[in-house]
């Protein structure tokens, strides 16, 4: 492929705005098309949890949890809930998502390859980081996961294979867990630290910094919703957005939940779906970890971040359009007084503050890096689910190579996009 080629890439997300550093890297010219500010409260990076957890591997769906599809349709607030409504425009997306998990060996393959994308993350991004200007945003000081009893640790599959796959940590009884985090509460028995791990300390600034860092290196950036991909005999010729044609030789499809519509517009149609997902932040708590922790019970994140302590996680599926169920938030911020007893029951309603957004998820928790059927000038990456922002690192050294025409860093088998079509 051609040195120097212009490049546009579709969404200013962590994965478009680290792909486009390392495009400029590479000797490309870089165009960046996205409506809204990067790292801004639309985006989802900027609700990210914060985690740069190099140790998720594990997919969202695991054996048997076909047995709690009806939960999930009865529990509007449980952690995974899925809205009546919208049930049949998701039916196949769940079907191929439970079949994703159906055995331990489909989740062990897919464990494999994202240890491939996520290993080193917290590296890549402090370089980064440091590149953009705001080393302080980055920590690689490891994450905690605590657990009810040793045994619920002992029996999740999750676990053994992230050993599998070369994953270390230290493990902690009652008495060391008081020891590192004396305020959470004492159902808590048992701990692991993985100590590769990372936080970010303001994904929404992260992104913004980077977006800035491509910028000055000589990106540019036009605010416009693209609609389509203009091709000619198999090349690319422009990107189609709402204010007009944009020229280029080569794009790169990262508008996360909203890729679906690109993708189908060339004959890709991908079996994407947003999870929907909440956070809540508490500013100013009195009390909380000392480290950024996940609760195996609760299902979610704490971590620290520069506007307060913040609690992310569980999925709600009700595609792009439904209105948010802004109790799920309440569900988050009553998990993280249920952690932290000594947290006030009444924090005023000033101090916390609620987001929600959209997880670009494909069923069987891999993303889609790789070129389009179509032409070879347009790349995908988009898809990640749950690892977006510490997946964002590689995926967007990846994004460059293949714009480049070089060998990938790593196996992209695993991420084809044609894997659904």
């Amino acid at each position: 492929m051609p040195a120097g080629r212009h490049v546009a890439i579709i969404g200013a997300g962590a994965v478009g705005v680290i792909s486009a550093i390392e495009a400029l890297r590479e000797g490309h010219r870089v165009t960046l098309i996205d409506p809204g500010d990067p790292g801004g409260e639309q985006a989802a990076s900027y609700g990210n949890a914060g985690w740069l957890s190099s140790h998720s591997v594990i997919p969202p769906a695991e054996p048997g949890v076909w047995k709690k599809v009806p939960g999930y349709l009865m529990d509007p607030l449980g952690p995974l809930a899925i809205r009546w409504s919208y049930l049949p425009k998701a039916l196949p997306w769940l079907i191929k998502y439970l079949l994703s998990g159906w055995t331990a060996a489909r989740v062990e393959t897919t464990a494999f390859a994202l240890r491939d994308l996520l290993k080193d993350a917290p590296l890549l991004h402090k370089k980064l980081a440091e590149e953009a200007g705001v080393p302080e945003l980055i920590e690689r000081n490891g994450v905690m996961h605590v657990f009810t009893s040793r045994g619920n640790f002992d029996n999740d599959l999750g676990w053994r294979l992230r050993k599998k796959v070369g994953v270390e940590w230290l493990e902690l009884n009652a008495d060391e867990m008081r020891q590192r985090e004396p305020d959470l509460h004492p159902r808590y028995t048992f701990g692991v630290v993985v100590e590769e791990a990372g936080r970010c300390r303001d994904p929404g600034a992260y992104v913004g910094a980077l977006a800035n860092h491509a910028i000055a290196s000589g990106a540019k950036h036009v605010r416009a919703k693209a609609t389509g991909l203009k091709l000619n005999g198999g090349k690319l010729v422009a990107v189609l957005t709402e204010t007009g044609e944009i020229a280029c030789d080569a794009a790169v499809v990262a508008a996360g939940a909203r890729s679906k519509q690109l993708t189908a517009s060339i004959g890709d149609p991908l079996p994407l779906e947003t999870e929907r997902g909440y956070h809540v932040v508490i500013e100013n708590p009195e009390v909380g970890p000392r480290s950024s922790m996940m609760a195996s019970d609760a299902k979610l994140v704490v971590n620290w971040t520069n506007k307060g302590l913040r609690a992310a996680g569980t999925v709600e599926i009700a595609g792009l359009e439904a209105a948010p169920n802004w109790k799920r938030a309440e569900i988050l911020r009553n998990h993280l007084v249920g952690m932290f007893p000594k947290l006030p029951k009444d924090i005023p309603a000033s101090r916390v503050k609620t987001w929600f957004g959209h997880r670009p998820s494909m069923p069987d928790g891999r993303p889609c890096i790789g070129y389009a059927r179509a032409s070879r000038d347009i790349v995908y990456a988009f898809g990640h689910g749950h690892v977006g922002l510490v997946g964002s690192a590689r995926t967007g050294r990846l994004v460059a190579q293949l714009v480049s025409g070089k060998a990938p860093e790593i196996p992209l088998a695993p991420f084809a996009p044609d894997r659904f079509l």
